[in-house]
């Protein structure tokens, strides 16, 4: 009787560890597939290889694509809340940010454009304004002896310049039906009405800006003659011939020029000018009959002008009268543009139907940083 019930004991033990175990398998592999599921959409939120680039991109794209066709922001939306796209969506300012291929291309035209662009002081900042502090003073020094008294120095003067970010605007349009047209590149097509605006629109207020609502421009400050140049101002050389080069000896006016510049900045030195101004300049010889002008033989490079590189910025003036055709400087030292480097946009399918408006946007601003850095050459008799 007792063996009996011991058996009876025994298979019930056995049976109620067999459903132990199986609970336990059951359990376990639960555990491993969340941890399977979990480590897929790790796996989709970790930065890519860089062979599989184009294959991350492509939610973001097609999702951007969406929106600039049909306005369906779902694609977006979702990107935002999935934590693979987490400054997609602007609700503060409206609108959308620009997929990052798009975005990247617009930079890259902007950077490559003729204008101050590409010999300034580019920053990308996230304020609303951008300090340059600049040192434009000598700690003073003296000789000493050994029982005489040290007497004070001068103390260095630091100069603060703000540079304000204004909102650079553009606003393409397309028909409805060509958005539908799945072979049209709507990206590419936006990328390029954007950068092309914004390209010329900078190239000129960093120019001639007046600082209303846009960058303060080169030539909008006081000018001066070099022998009276003040912080504040920028100095020039005059050709010595109103509205042309002295007729005599053509060349001297840019070799005062090139030499009006402390030695510190001009060995950092560009020309800018225009292709006008340019093609007058080529044909001036030296002396002995060499053109003070060469020409690049590599691809790339900027021609040279009294070995100085040389920018061509169409918005620079014409040869005139009293015109100031021709700065040169350390322009990297002389002039700060400042950005942010988000760019935004919109998508307007109202307000021009049947056409879709596209809404975009940058921040941007610009000023002379070091007024010690430039010089002009005016086309003046004095």
């Amino acid at each position: 009787m007792e063996t009996g019930q011991e058996d009876a004991g025994m298979l019930a033990f056995l049976s109620e560890f067999r459903g132990f175990r199986a609970e336990i398998k059951a359990r376990l592999k639960e555990a491993d597939d969340r941890m399977t599921m979990l480590d897929r959409k790790t796996a989709g939120l970790m930065r890519p290889a860089l062979g599989a680039a184009a294959e991350a991109e492509a939610p973001h794209a097609r999702a951007f694509g969406a929106y600039l066709r049909v306005g369906d922001d779902d694609g977006l939306r979702a990107l935002s809340l999935e934590g693979k796209g987490l400054n997609t969506v602007v609700a503060g300012e409206g609108g959308y940010l620009v997929d990052p291929r798009t975005a990247d291309s617009v930079r890259s035209v902007l950077n490559s454009t003729a204008s101050l662009r590409q010999v300034a002081n580019v920053v990308t900042v996230e304020a609303v304004a951008f300090d340059v502090l600049v040192d434009r003073g000598e700690v003073g020094s003296g000789w000493g002896t050994e029982t005489a008294a040290v007497t004070e120095t001068a103390t260095p003067a630091i100069e603060r310049i703000s540079i304000r970010l204004h909102e650079l605007a553009a606003m393409p349009k397309a028909s409805q039906r060509l958005l539908d047209d799945s072979a049209f590149d709507v990206e590419g097509w936006l990328a390029g009405r954007i950068a092309d605006r914004f390209a010329r629109a900078e190239a000129a207020a960093f120019i001639a800006g007046d600082g209303v609502d846009k960058p303060v421009g080169l030539l909008h400050h006081p000018k001066v003659p070099v022998a009276t140049w003040a912080w504040g101002s920028l100095g020039y050389v005059t050709t010595g011939t109103a509205g042309d080069f002295d007729p005599d000896a053509p060349s001297d006016a840019i070799v005062d020029l090139v030499y009006s510049l402390d030695a510190g900045y001009r060995a950092n030195g560009t020309f800018v000018m225009n292709s006008k101004t340019a093609g007058a300049v080529r044909k001036m010889k030296d002396a002995d009959g060499r053109f003070l002008w060469a020409d690049s033989l590599q691809a790339g490079e900027p021609a040279r002008l009294m070995g100085y590189p040389v920018l061509i910025a169409e918005d620079m003036p014409d040869i005139a009268a009293g015109a100031y055709a021709i700065a040169f400087g350390d322009f990297r030292a002389g002039y700060t543009i400042a950005e942010r480097p988000d760019l935004r946009v919109l998508r307007d399918p109202f307000s021009a139907k049947p056409h879709v408006l596209f809404y975009a946007t940058k921040r941007v601003g610009g000023d002379v940083s070091d007024f010690a850095a430039i010089r002009l050459l005016r086309f003046a008799a004095a």
